[in-house]
């Protein structure tokens, strides 16, 4: 599996962004680089869970773009079967972050989330800081759908710890909460 504080592969791949008014390049150095990103896995489109998840991301996007986060969605469909999806499920009509293509699986591959045998990537979330490096990685079956709230909470955690030097974040902390301040004085404390 893709490790925590490892840097994401290099890729260059064909996307379906809704809004834009052709297919667009995004590339792991240029484009993902210097801001937070969650890339958000899934299986396959025109499928059953991943709608729910990719519509549960919509629904937090908003929040996310606010924190300087963009979400990029990625199966190993084409960037084609992408906008097909879009422009036929209720659910995925109401995307508008970008989806990857990954058909050749390279991308799902360096991510070491592809399930061999099927074509199709794990559920993977993975939470990338601006350089690049993996801060939170959640590996789902393809049975159990994700949550995004949880991922906004997770995306909250990350930056806080990287923007307080000498703070963490205790479990199920949310914004606005106590963290804690490992010391000699503190352990056996809690």
């Amino acid at each position: 599996m893709a490790k925590i504080n490892q840097t994401i592969p290099q890729f260059e791949t064909q996307a379906f962004v809704p809004g834009e008014k052709d297919f667009v390049t995004i590339n792991s150095e240029t484009d993902v680089k210097g801001k937070w990103s969650v890339f958000l896995f899934y299986p396959a489109d025109f499928t059953f869970v991943c709608p729910t998840e990719l519509e549960d991301m919509q629904n937090v996007y908003g929040e996310l773009k606010e924190l300087g986060v963009e979400v990029y969605a990625v199966s190993t469909d084409s960037h084609f079967v992408h906008k097909a999806w879009h422009e036929n499920s209720e659910a995925i009509s109401k995307v508008t972050y970008p989806m990857l293509g990954d058909t050749t699986g390279a991308i799902t591959r360096g991510f070491d989330i592809m399930i061999e045998e099927a074509g199709q990537a794990l559920r993977g979330t993975f939470i990338v800081n601006p350089e690049g490096v993996i801060k939170v990685a959640e590996i789902h079956d393809l049975g159990i759908g994700r949550s995004a709230k949880d991922t906004l909470r997770k995306v909250k955690a990350a930056q806080y710890v990287a923007n307080h030097d000498g703070e963490v974040c205790p479990a199920a902390w949310e914004e606005g909460q106590a963290t804690l301040a490992p010391s000699l004085d503190l352990v056996g404390k809690i």
